[in-house]
């Protein structure tokens, strides 16, 4: 597929506004870890290879092995992921398939696990990276 819109250049307004979004998430008490695992499993749903490039890139630098890196895709299987961990990823993966809803059980479990500043922090990251998957997705973003 090649490149179609650029929405930068198209729509610059809006993809500030995305950019602001991304911003205020950066100033979060998210950890870094988190942050990072947020975006690989969200991309790695999605689909989407431009995001899971950088993010794996990002995780790399902020200490994420790459056996944590290689298992986030069967995190469930796995014992390299803490309790929190595991609770950022199964609700990663249900706002990511919203259409599936969230579950009480799995929002309630993070509820547990964080403040509820943290969770919101959480939720918005999550939503912040569908967001660029789908922006990078669907304008043919290609991963170098």
């Amino acid at each position: 597929m090649k490149t179609r819109i650029t929405l930068p250049t198209v729509a610059p307004e809006a993809y500030q506004a995305l950019m602001n979004l991304e911003k205020y998430i950066s100033t979060t008490s998210l950890t870094p870890i988190h942050k990072e695992l947020i975006k690989i499993r969200a991309s790695q749903i999605n689909g989407c290879a431009f995001c899971i490039s950088m993010h794996t890139a990002d995780a790399r630098k902020h200490g994420i092995s790459e056996q944590r890196i290689y298992l986030l895709s069967a995190w469930r299987e796995s014992d390299v992921y803490s309790e929190e961990e595991k609770a950022i990823l199964a609700l990663t993966e249900q706002v990511t398939l919203i259409s599936n809803h969230v579950s009480d059980e799995v929002y309630q479990n993070a509820a547990n696990l964080f403040d509820e500043k943290y969770l919101a922090e959480i939720l918005l990251a999550i939503i912040t990276i569908n967001a660029w998957n789908r922006m990078a997705i669907t304008t043919g973003m290609r991963a170098v």
